[in-house]
């Protein structure tokens, strides 16, 4: 039987390990934390929306970067720094932010969310696995007119690919969630998203990796890849820093990180890290926390109630490798909780977290096959980790077992950028 190693034990990782081990496969799981989960994936925003699935390079874009060079307060920031990874990640990022790239990188990002959803429910009714789940969709919340009216032109695109969504008064939002009746005041509308769903990230990938245990397949955690030994056009085994491991096949799924290793392979990926923020704070009453996952589309701030928490996520930090942060980088999410949801949690309590999103300068993913015949690739999903991680780790599966893959991976390859 052939052995793959899967680098990565987020959630990109495990959901590949467990459609190996389905189809029958010898998988070793590898991953420097002790315990899976316990990077990227550890208290992300929990959203799983393809109804978000708008790409980052857009016609606005630049000046957002350009004005986040004086100001604290955007959403997206970049940090001046010397870093030729970092110019060049910039100046393709800047190289897709036209109308045209921004549209086939939003479908290639919306078919792939709306496939990788259609597993996770497959997956989720095989294995009756919980996750403090919701599955009634997504709320997208507007503060002004002019900008609920842009939103609709920007989901009017998405719904012409046949992806549902509702407009709805500040009104129909209470009916939907009456958790926003406090604040109902400080929005004009919405846009909800029924097939948008949340839950928690951590749960769900360290749940999956028991199930995986119970496949057969073998997790080294507190193991670190230093790199892979190369033969020709094969890796014959990936180097640690407690042993070296030989496989048949390996699997890159190390988020910011994967550059790194596939460097010493000889390949170059387009991922640079974006740092992103994320406050998670206990419930005090748990009816007036909301019941929906969202986001507050006038600040960026995404949140989803995870059972008897409340997660708020926000900013993309384009700064390297620091994943340091301050309670001032949280200040906005603090507001905006308290806004919306005023009487919900502890607001003394919050648990800080910052994280590396492996971005693309284009938006989607990188999957599949490399210059190497037995390396394969499944990294820079970005903010939508959680929503790509099932259709991403099929899709990468297939191409390892020589089926076809159910979806076309076209602008989602190493070689088809």
């Amino acid at each position: 039987m052939a052995a793959i190693a899967v680098l990565g034990a987020g959630v990109m990782g495990v959901t590949t390990a467990y459609y190996l081990a389905k189809a029958g496969r010898e998988v070793t799981v590898i991953d420097r934390q002790p315990e899976a989960a316990g990077e990227t994936s550890f208290a992300n925003a929990g959203l799983i929306a393809p109804g978000h699935s708008n790409a980052w390079a857009s016609p606005r874009a630049p000046m957002i970067l350009l004005r986040s060079l004086w100001r604290d307060d955007t959403a997206l920031r970049f940090r001046l720094r010397f870093d030729p990874a970092l110019w060049r990640w910039g100046l393709q990022f800047l190289a897709n932010c036209t109308t045209e790239r921004n549209r086939r990188n939003t479908l290639i990002k919306l078919g792939l969310a709306r496939y990788s959803r259609e597993q996770l429910i497959a997956l989720r009714q095989a294995e009756r696995i919980a996750y403090d789940e919701i599955v009634k969709g997504c709320i997208y919340l507007y503060r002004d007119p002019v900008h609920f009216e842009t939103g609709q032109r920007a989901i009017g695109f998405l719904k012409a690919q046949g992806y549902p969504f509702e407009t709805l008064d500040r009104e129909a939002c209470v009916r939907l969630d009456p958790a926003l009746a406090p604040a109902q005041d400080k929005f004009v509308g919405a846009i909800y998203a029924p097939q948008d769903e949340s839950g928690d990230c951590r749960t769900f990938t360290q749940n999956l990796a028991r199930i995986c245990e119970g496949l057969g397949v073998t997790f080294r955690y507190g193991t670190t890849v230093r790199g892979l030994e190369r033969k020709g056009d094969r890796i014959e085994a990936v180097v640690t820093d407690r042993e070296r491991i030989a496989a048949d096949q390996v699997v890159i799924a190390l988020g910011s990180y994967a550059p790194q290793i596939a460097r010493d392979a000889g390949i170059t990926l387009p991922i640079y890290p974006v740092k992103g923020y994320s406050l998670t704070l206990p419930l005090k009453d748990k009816a007036a926390a909301p019941t929906l996952g969202g986001v507050d589309e006038a600040n960026l701030v995404a949140f989803a109630r995870m059972g008897d928490r409340l997660r708020l996520t926000a900013t993309a930090d384009i700064a390297g490798y620091d994943t340091s942060h301050s309670p001032k980088d949280f200040a906005t999410m603090v507001k905006v909780a308290r806004e919306l949801f005023p009487d919900a949690a502890h607001y003394d309590q919050p648990r800080y977290w910052a994280c590396l999103r492996p971005m693309t300068p284009d938006g989607p993913p990188i999957l599949g096959a490399t210059p190497l015949a037995n390396l394969f690739l499944n990294t820079g999903s970005g903010h939508m980790g959680f929503t790509m991680a099932c259709g991403s780790s099929r899709l990468v599966t297939d191409l390892m077992l020589g089926r076809k893959p159910a979806i076309p991976l076209d602008g989602m390859t190493l070689d088809g950028r």
